[in-house]
């Protein structure tokens, strides 16, 4: 039997997605959520200003597993103005964005526009009035995970990302977690 542990979390907004930070600036951390016991680590990351479903577990093993490109991540993503089907068509055949240094043609994905607005609640700090004019939300599905790739995404259709929720990986869902909730579970059981 195996002594490892696992965790689901849903990060907040404005906590970086690990334990330890060296520069002087005083940043929110994962420890600061929970006790995880030592050697727990994040699977993948969130942003500071993204929020949403992060796996967390002491077995390097089970990082690996879940960081490749086989498992699907999902997004609710908030975007600047009133997104449309061209866009959503675009951002599913792959768009080109910077990555270290270099252009990069995003793999296929899933996209898909939200008819209605998530039951999220608000953020931890605002995003902004309706005097900037109007959002709208969409679903996007992706196997990959460059650095900030989502937000890249939309914002090389024209459409910035205000709002970044993770609500899946593989098989888990972030369900009705709320933020900087915390729960334990035996295993991580993913399929893509």
């Amino acid at each position: 039997m195996s002594n490892q542990r696992h965790f689901l979390i849903h990060k907040p907004y404005g906590y970086l997605s690990q334990f330890v930070y060296e520069l002087k600036r005083n940043k929110k951390k994962l420890g600061d959520l929970y006790d995880f016991p030592p050697n727990t680590m994040a699977i993948g990351r969130l942003d500071e200003d993204s929020e949403g479903l992060l796996l967390l577990t002491t077995d390097g093993m089970m990082s690996e597993i879940v960081r490749s490109k086989k498992v699907e991540k999902e997004y609710y993503v908030q975007v600047d103005g009133i997104i449309i089907q061209e866009a959503i068509e675009k951002l599913k055949l792959g768009v080109e964005i910077g990555f270290n240094g270099k252009k990069y043609i995003t793999k296929q994905c899933q996209a898909a526009i939200l008819e209605s607005v998530p039951a999220f609640g608000d953020r931890g700090k605002k995003i902004r009035d309706d005097r900037h004019g109007p959002t709208s939300w969409l679903t996007i599905t992706i196997n990959e995970g460059k650095f900030r790739q989502v937000r890249k995404m939309t914002s090389a259709v024209g459409f910035p990302t205000l709002r970044l929720i993770r609500i899946r990986v593989g098989n888990i869902n972030l369900n009705d977690l709320k933020a900087g909730e915390v729960l334990e579970v035996a295993d991580f059981q993913i399929t893509k």
